[in-house]
C-alpha cells in the first residue's frame, strides 16, 4: 500500500494505529511519535490551507484531522491522564495505596459550612472558634489561615474536628474538580425564620454530587417567628429526612449568636461521621495532601494552606503542588505558632514554594528537590501548552456578527438569583426563532452569583455569561477581564432576550450617548499658507479640545456637523485643551467659517448597558 499524500505531501500510513498525544502538543511532538521530519506536517498543512510553525500548540482538532488523513487514530490525553501518567513515572500515586489494615489509624473529620447568605455562617464559624480554638488564648486566635482545628466533648472522649473556613462551594467546586475530595461532612446552615432558599438548595446539590453526609443547623431559633420544624418539613423535599422523622439526617437547632448548642452541633458531626464514614488514614508514609488556598506573602514569599490527607508533612520535606514545589521551611497551625509535623486532617500554613499554587492542587512529597522540580516543570510545560493551543480570542456580543461567519454557534451560561427565573429564561432564550444557520446553545445554568467555576468554563468553551439579579463574587471579575469572557448582568427578563436576539442576528452594536465639550465664539478670522483658515475663538463655556469632534452652529443652526478640532493654540503654544474665559486659534476640518460663527465641541462616551 501506497503512503497517503497529504496536502500534497508524502506521509506515513498510520493503518489503524493509535498515537497518544498530550494536550497542546506541536507538530514537533507529533512528528517524533511517527518519525518524520516536522517541517513536512509543517507543509501538509499549509497546503490543507493552515498556517501552524512545528513548535506552536495545536488544537485537539487540528491534530485528529492530519492524523486521519494519515490513517492513525489520535487520542489525546486529558491533563488529568497525563497527570496521573506523570506521577507514575515517578513512581508516585495520589491517595490510593495506604499500606495494611494494620497501618491505618483513626483521623478527624474535615467539615465544610454552608448555606445561603445571610442565614448565619460566618456567625456559626466565629462562634465555633471562640468557643473552641480561642479557649485559653489571649487576644483569641492569633492567625486565621482559613482552616482550623476543634476539640468536642463527645461520650466522654474529646474529638477532634476539622473545619475548612472558605467559602463553601469553592472548596467543593475547585477541589473536587482536581479530583481531590477535600471534605468529610457538610454542615448545611439553614434560618429558622427564613426557610430553605435557592443557595440553600445549591448547597445541598453540592454535597449530594461530592457524595458527603450533611448534617443540619437549623439556625436563628432564638428570633421571633423561628419555626424549626417548618425547616425540617421543607428540608425532606430534598432528600434530607430527620432522624425523627425516620430518616437518618441529623438536624441542630443552635443560636450562632447566643452560642446555643454549638457543642450538640459538634457531636452531630462527630456521629454522623462514626456512622457513616471510615475515617482512617496511614501516618507513617509520605504526606499527600490538597491546598485549601494559597497567597504571596510580602514577608514571607508564597503560603499555601494546606490540609493533609495521609502520610505526615515534617519541616524540610521536599514538596510538589500542582506546578509549585519547594522545600517545607515552615509550617503554622492556626495560632500562629510553629509546628514541626502535620498529621492527617491537619491543616498548616506551608512557606518554602517557589510558586503561588492553586486552590485544590494536590500536595506531595517526594524524595528529593530536583524530582519536585521535574514533577513541577513538566506540569507548567503542560498548562503553557494547553493555554497556547488554546485561542486568546473570546466571544462577546459585540464581535459576534464576525465570530457567526466562522462558527454558528452562540453559547451561553446562565447564572439566576432562583431556579425559576433561570428556567424561565433559558425557555425564552431557547424560543428565540433565529435562522437555522444559527443556534444557541446553553452549556450551564445555575442558581447564585457568577463564580470563578463558570468563568473557567466560559473561557473554555467561548460562552457568555448571563448574570440575572445576581453579580460576579471573589476574583470571578478579575478573572473573566484576564480571560476576555463577557459577563451580561440584566435585571429585565425581556432585555436579555432582546439582546440575545440582536446579537444572534448580529445587530448588536455599541451604544454611545453624546456628551458635551464646551463652545467658542469666532472672534476673527487668520490665514495662513501652511494650514488654511485659522479660527481666533473665545471659549464661552466648557472647553475646546484639540482631535475632539466638533459642530459648526451659525444663527442658531447646525452648518457642519462631525467636524474635528485639528488644531489648538493658546498664544504661540500648541496645548490640548484651553478653558473657558480665555482665548484660543484653532483650525476645524470644515472651509466654510465666518466671525460670528459658534464651534461646539463634544465626545461620544459608551454608554454601559443596565
Amino acid at each position: 500500500m501506497r503512503a497517503p499524500e497529504v496536502g500534497g505531501v508524502r506521509l506515513p500510513d498510520g493503518r489503524g494505529q493509535t498515537l497518544r498525544l498530550a494536550q497542546g502538543a506541536s507538530l514537533s511532538d507529533f512528528a517524533d511519535k511517527i518519525d518524520v521530519n516536522p517541517a513536512q506536517l509543517v507543509q501538509a498543512l499549509f497546503n490543507l490551507g493552515e498556517m501552524v510553525t512545528a513548535t506552536q500548540s495545536v488544537t485537539p482538532e487540528t491534530l485528529q484531522l492530519l492524523g486521519e488523513e494519515m490513517g492513525f487514530k489520535i487520542q489525546v490525553v486529558s491533563p488529568e491522564d497525563e497527570d496521573r501518567e506523570l506521577l507514575e513515572s515517578f513512581d508516585l500515586s495520589f491517595g490510593e495505596d495506604q499500606g495494611g489494615e494494620d497501618d491505618l489509624e483513626r483521623r478527624p473529620a474535615v467539615v465544610t459550612v454552608m448555606g445561603h447568605v445571610d442565614h448565619g455562617k460566618t456567625r456559626l464559624l466565629d462562634s465555633i472558634r471562640q468557643a473552641k480554638v480561642g479557649e485559653g488564648e489571649a487576644g483569641g486566635i492569633t492567625q486565621h489561615i482559613g482552616a482550623y482545628q476543634v476539640t468536642a466533648p463527645v461520650d466522654g472522649t474529646d474529638r477532634t474536628i476539622t473545619f475548612i473556613d472558605t467559602p463553601g462551594h469553592e472548596a467543593f467546586t475547585a477541589m473536587r474538580a482536581r479530583g481531590a475530595k477535600s471534605t468529610d461532612i457538610a454542615i448545611i446552615v439553614v434560618a429558622a425564620d427564613d426557610g430553605v432558599m435557592p443557595q440553600t438548595v445549591e448547597a445541598i446539590n453540592h454535597a449530594q454530587a461530592a457524595e458527603v453526609p450533611i448534617v443540619v443547623a437549623v439556625n436563628k431559633i432564638d428570633k421571633e417567628g423561628a419555626q424549626p420544624d417548618k425547616i425540617r418539613g421543607q428540608m425532606t423535599e430534598y432528600g434530607l429526612v430527620p432522624e425523627e422523622y425516620g430518616g437518618d439526617t441529623m438536624f441542630v437547632d443552635i443560636s450562632a449568636k447566643q452560642g446555643l448548642n454549638i457543642d450538640s452541633l459538634l457531636e452531630a458531626v462527630v456521629l454522623t461521621a462514626d456512622a457513616a464514614l471510615d475515617l482512617r488514614a496511614n501516618p507513617d508514609m509520605d504526606a499527600q495532601g490538597v491546598a485549601i488556598e494559597a497567597h504571596l506573602d510580602r514577608g514571607r514569599g508564597p503560603v499555601a494552606t494546606v490540609l493533609i490527607q495521609r502520610g505526615t508533612l515534617r519541616v524540610g520535606d521536599s514538596i510538589v503542588a500542582g506546578d509549585a514545589y519547594g522545600r517545607v521551611r515552615r509550617m503554622v497551625d492556626e495560632h500562629g505558632e510553629d509546628v514541626s509535623e502535620a498529621t492527617p486532617s491537619r491543616p498548616v500554613q506551608v512557606i518554602g514554594l517557589t510558586s503561588v499554587c492553586a486552590a485544590g492542587d494536590t500536595l506531595m512529597v517526594v524524595e528529593e528537590d530536583r524530582t519536585a522540580r521535574q514533577i513541577a516543570d513538566r506540569r507548567n510545560a503542560r498548562k503553557r501548552n494547553a493555554l497556547a493551543a488554546r485561542s486568546r480570542r473570546r466571544i462577546s456580543l459585540e464581535d459576534l456578527d464576525s465570530h457567526l461567519k466562522e462558527t454558528s454557534q452562540l453559547n451561553l451560561i446562565i447564572k439566576g438569583d432562583n431556579s425559576g427565573t433561570v428556567e424561565a429564561l433559558e425557555e425564552a432564550l431557547l424560543g428565540i426563532e433565529i435562522d437555522d444557520e444559527v443556534q444557541l446553545r446553553v452549556i450551564d445554568r445555575g442558581v447564585g452569583a457568577v463564580t470563578e467555576t463558570n468563568v473557567n468554563l466560559a473561557a473554555a468553551s467561548d460562552a457568555v455569561i448571563i448574570g440575572f439579579n445576581v453579580r460576579a463574587e471573589g476574583k470571578a471579575t478579575e478573572m473573566a477581564n484576564r480571560e476576555g469572557v463577557d459577563i451580561r448582568y440584566y435585571s429585565i427578563i425581556y432585555q436579555a432576550i432582546e439582546e440575545i436576539e440582536s446579537a444572534l442576528k448580529g445587530m448588536l452594536k455599541p451604544i454611545y450617548e453624546e456628551k458635551q465639550l464646551g463652545q467658542a465664539e469666532i472672534r476673527e478670522l487668520f490665514r495662513s499658507s501652511k494650514v488654511g483658515t485659522i479660527a481666533g475663538c473665545m471659549v464661552l463655556d466648557g472647553i475646546m479640545r484639540r482631535n475632539a469632534k466638533a459642530r459648526l452652529i451659525r444663527d442658531g443652526n447646525v452648518v457642519a456637523e462631525e467636524m474635528t478640532v485639528s488644531s489648538l493654540r493658546r498664544e504661540k503654544d500648541d496645548v490640548t485643551e484651553v478653558r473657558e474665559g480665555f482665548e484660543c486659534g484653532l483650525t476645524v476640518t470644515y472651509a466654510d467659517i465666518k466671525i460670528g460663527d459658534i464651534i461646539e465641541t463634544y465626545e461620544l462616551v459608551e454608554k454601559p448597558r443596565d
